[in-house]
């Protein structure tokens, strides 16, 4: 604003008008004084509008300036505009009498525009300025007098009464100064000769120049006339055309001819030869062009622009040899192509949006704005693919971004849209703006389990707490949506279910033992729920089948171990089952005499098994011998089972002296029994290398055989568990051997049968199996 005499600076501010346009939109036009401080008071917006400072902060508005500066500020607690930086109106509008800022006051929730315009008004802050300190003119001596020379003009930035009102010269004798207004409203000066000069008593004249504003107070400029008095020159220069009109592209390469101007001098000599010079022109327009002093010929120098200045106005000095001069003047009309894309300005943008948006939601605003003109200037907006969403064109070049189609995020979840902005000019050009926008979950999926019906299988006598298997569900939504947790479904009326289900991975386990006798299957609901709110949920059913316990086919039984005193392929045996209680339920190895299960051991089967292994050699004839085993089915080891005692007899404290003269008395023993066996060996064995071939026949006791085989004709009393599927077993009492009628018997064999008449006799049965069991 204007600082006046005896009065203190202050700002003043008014709303000029505030109207509502045809296209709903409200129009706030305000006044304010260029070189305001910052953060000035500018206007009360909540005010103007009619609305509180709550309002503008909960509706989230904002002040948006058209371009890229941004000139004010919006106070959210207040409702006060202000001025964000200092402003200078002779910057922001160079070329303009009239300076106006156009903005927008944006609300965000719901979506409003409200268009703004601010007049920033001149204060007299720029003195006039001379082009050149020091002016020199070339005067003839012959001028008559009311001659006129013009003047170099003065520049003032500022404006209107504060822009240049008057010239003033200093006082002299030979001039006086006339003032005139040209077409465009700037004023000129021009000297008058008033008194016949001489060259040959003042050969120059020294003049001072002064440009005085309008403000107040008023401010000045000075430059100094230098006047150079000539010899007679009686002819001066003069142009073909006064005015010279021409166009050029502003897209116009430096160096291009745009005009060349003439003016013919009919003197000879130094008076007749004629250089060009600019006057009277701009400092941007001789920085866009340059003259050739000698020819006359205009070239582009600088980059020109359209959109900055559409049209140079020129004045060019024609002077002779003999300082006499002419002007003429040349207007540049500067030519629009289209070299500015389209500029697409993102103004608010929701980078999320839920997936049950419905169509006709905004996503983002934004405008866009080409800085050319015509259909250079004219822009259109497209989405680049089939994508749910479409732009819906507001005002001022503004486009909404808007969904047009329901959203889901379990088919898409995340959108990079690209908005191309393309002008109409011949050679289009165009630009684009990438916005991303996340579709965020919403809870529209129930979980679905991979089966409707989960059969799981459990041995009976099953350990508590025992892990029998797993249902699993899943969801297509996101983040805790899909987050299942499984529970069991109680029904009324009914007991709590064997079973219990792991809430966070559906592990399902059996919590105490179950007995295939009172329970053979049964059935629970499973429900899955995810995590949302409300949350969704599916059921699924569990069905529990309890199987009993057998032991399963190929479990090892037992191991018989015959022994052949032959050699070579007489000594070759094999086995086979020759008599069972039941024939399908146990087998033999041929080579190896291992007893094995069949096939599974079921209830239907009987409690005791008898077994008759028959083991013959490949001699001719082959012998043979055989060994029977009683096999007893049973749940498990247990004393009611195992006969023979397996406590170990009480240690005597007296025993250690007795077991160590037991220890020498034996050792003799055995030296003298060593000495007598050796002896009675060599015989048989000459006896026995005679004899030409002999039966296969098992051995007396476990000590004859290095290969462990069990005493010939042993009977077996076996036991194992009917869900045993290892090889472990355990021997029982020996039982009287009893050979079935018919079987063969080697020569060596005994009819009588050899049994302990100690029943409490403790024989470590165990140890021998061990011996006798050979690889799985």
């Amino acid at each position: 604003m204007p600082v006046k005499e005896g009065t203190e600076r202050q700002v003043v501010l008014f709303v000029l008008c505030v109207c509502v346009c045809q296209s709903g939109a409200e129009t706030l036009r305000y006044s304010l004084a260029e070189e305001m401080e910052r953060d000035s008071f500018v206007a009360n917006i909540a005010k103007d509008l009619g609305v509180s400072p709550s309002q503008l902060a909960s509706r989230k508005a904002r002040v948006v300036s058209e371009g890229n500066e941004q000139y004010f500020r919006l106070n959210l607690n207040t409702g006060v505009l202000t001025v964000k930086e200092t402003l200078d109106r002779e910057v922001i509008c160079p070329q303009s009498d009239i300076c106006t800022l156009f903005f927008k006051i944006f609300f965000e929730n719901p979506v409003q525009l409200i268009r703004g315009e601010m007049e920033v008004r001149d204060v007299n802050d720029n003195s006039p300025v001379f082009p050149e300190k020091k002016m020199v003119l070339e005067i003839l001596e012959t001028a008559s007098p009311g001659s006129r020379f013009p003047l170099e003009r003065a520049r003032d930035k500022d404006v209107g009464s504060n822009g240049l009102q008057n010239y003033s010269l200093g006082s002299n004798s030979h001039f006086s100064l006339a003032l005139g207004t040209g077409k465009d409203g700037a004023k000129y000066a021009e000297l008058v000769l008033q008194r016949q000069l001489d060259r040959e008593q003042q050969r120059e004249v020294n003049l001072l120049l002064s440009a005085t504003d309008g403000g107040s107070p008023p401010r000045s400029g000075t430059a100094q006339v230098r006047i150079v008095v000539l010899d007679a020159n009686d002819n001066i220069p003069v142009f073909s055309r006064e005015v010279y009109e021409v166009r050029v592209a502003e897209n116009s390469p430096p160096e291009q001819l745009v005009v060349r101007v003439a003016a013919a001098d009919p003197d000879e000599g130094s008076y007749g030869r004629v250089r060009y010079a600019f006057t009277q022109t701009s400092e941007r327009s001789r920085q866009l062009f340059e003259l050739n002093a000698a020819t006359g010929e205009i070239r582009v120098s600088g980059n020109l622009d359209f959109e900055e200045t559409k049209k140079h106005k020129l004045v060019v000095r024609a002077t002779d040899g003999g300082g006499l001069s002419a002007h003429c003047k040349v207007h540049v009309e500067v030519l629009d192509v289209n070299d500015n894309a389209p500029e697409i300005v993102l103004t608010s943008l929701t980078a999320s949006i839920p997936e049950d948006a419905p169509p006709r939601t905004v996503v983002a605003l934004f405008s866009v704005r080409d800085r050319d003109s015509g259909d250079n200037g004219r822009t259109e907006c497209a989405i680049d693919g089939d994508l749910p969403f479409s732009l819906t064109p507001t005002f001022d070049n503004y486009y909404e971004l808007r969904t047009n189609a329901a959203l889901d995020r379990e088919r898409t979840a995340e959108y990079n849209i690209t908005i191309t902005a393309m002008d109409w000019g011949r050679s289009r050009l165009s630009s684009r703006e990438r916005i991303f926008v996340q579709i965020s979950d919403v809870n529209d999926n129930p979980p679905e389990f991979t089966q409707d019906v989960y059969t799981i299988s459990v041995k009976e006598n099953n350990t508590p707490m025992l892990r029998i298997g797993k249902v699993n569900a899943t969801d297509a939504d996101a983040g805790k949506n899909s987050r299942v947790s499984y529970a069991l479904v109680r029904e009324k009326g009914k007991e709590q279910t064997d079973v219990s289900i792991n809430s966070e991975n559906g592990d399902v386990y059996i919590l105490r033992p179950l007995d295939y006798e009172e329970v053979r299957a049964f059935e629970v609901t499973v429900r899955a729920a995810d995590g949302g709110s409300p949350a969704l949920s599916a059921e699924a059913l569990l069905r529990v089948l309890l199987a009993p316990r057998s032991a399963e086919p190929g479990a090892l039984v037992a191991k018989v171990v015959a022994v052949d005193a032959d050699a070579g392929q007489n000594a070759w045996l094999s086995y086979e089952l020759a008599k069972a209680t039941e024939p399908g339920l146990f087998r033999v190895g041929l080579h190896s005499g291992e007893v094995r299960t069949a096939r599974a051991v079921t209830e239907r089967d009987a409690p005791r098994h008898r077994l008759v292994v028959l083991v013959r050699d490949r001699g001719q004839p082959p012998r043979s011998a055989t060994a029977t085993l009683a096999i007893a089915l049973v749940d498990g080891f247990s004393e009611a089972h195992l006969r023979v005692s397996e406590e170990a007899p009480a240690a005597d404290p007296d025993g250690r002296l007795t077991l160590y003269l037991i220890i020498c008395l034996a050792c003799v023993s055995v030296l003298f029994l060593a000495t007598a066996a050796a002896a009675v060996f060599v015989k048989v064995r000459r006896a026995r290398q005679s004899m030409a071939g002999s039966l296969p026949t098992f051995p007396k006791s476990a000590a004859e055989s290095s290969a462990g085989s069990l005493p010939r004709s042993y009977v077996y009393d076996i036991c194992f568990s009917a869900g045993t599927v290892n090889s472990e077993f355990r021997f029982l009492r020996p039982l009287f051997p009893c050979f079935p009628a018919g079987l063969p018997h080697g020569p060596g064999d005994q009819r009588s049968s050899v049994c302990s008449a100690n029943l409490g006799e403790e024989v470590d049965w165990a140890a021998q199996v061990r011996d006798l069991r050979g690889p799985r």
